[in-house]
């Protein structure tokens, strides 16, 4: 999400509170939760350090909504709307590759970044978002080029450290 390589996320109530992700636009409840505190943790999702942004409740018109979601709140707004068809999004610009070399064998991100750039021959801008981990990193490409920088990087050397690079 980071990077921008990922447009949906499904997960669990579990993996909700898990998740670190500076904000997402919108929140989909395609099966509300049990308590309150888990429906108005979910919804933070979308309003993280003054961010903003809407959840949504996809429920049958002859279910009835729990009693912790009330209409007449202040900052509860309900509109109700029927679902209609609309086209696929296109896939996101950017995609995510993995690397299996990380901080544990003293690879920055800096070491990453110019790896990418020398040998994948990558322009100014081209690289997004680096996560560097103990073991592995993630870096954001554009989509355009990943197979040709797999195709380049892969069995490469980071740091005298042989990495394998693929697409997430």
């Amino acid at each position: 999400f980071r990077n921008g390589s990922h447009q949906v996320l499904l997960a669990t109530d579990l993996a909700a509170r898990g998740i670190d992700v500076p904000s997402l636009d919108y929140i989909i409840h395609y099966h509300l939760p049990l308590r309150p505190e888990e429906f108005v943790h979910r919804n933070g999702r979308t309003a993280r350090m003054n961010a903003s942004g809407t959840a949504y409740v996809l429920h049958w018109s002859g279910d009835r909504l729990p009693d912790f979601i009330r209409i007449s709140t202040d900052r509860l707004v309900i509109n109700q709307a029927d679902l209609k068809e609309s086209p696929t999004p296109q896939a996101a610009a950017w995609t995510t590759l993995y690397i299996s070399g990380g901080r544990k064998d003293n690879i920055s991100k800096g070491d990453i970044a110019g790896h990418i750039y020398k040998q994948g021959v990558l322009e100014k801008g081209q690289l997004g978002v680096i996560e560097l981990k103990g073991d592995c990193a993630f870096v954001g490409v554009p989509r355009s080029d990943v197979k040709r920088l797999v195709t380049v990087l892969d069995n490469t050397r980071i740091k005298k450290r042989k990495v394998r690079i693929y697409e997430v």
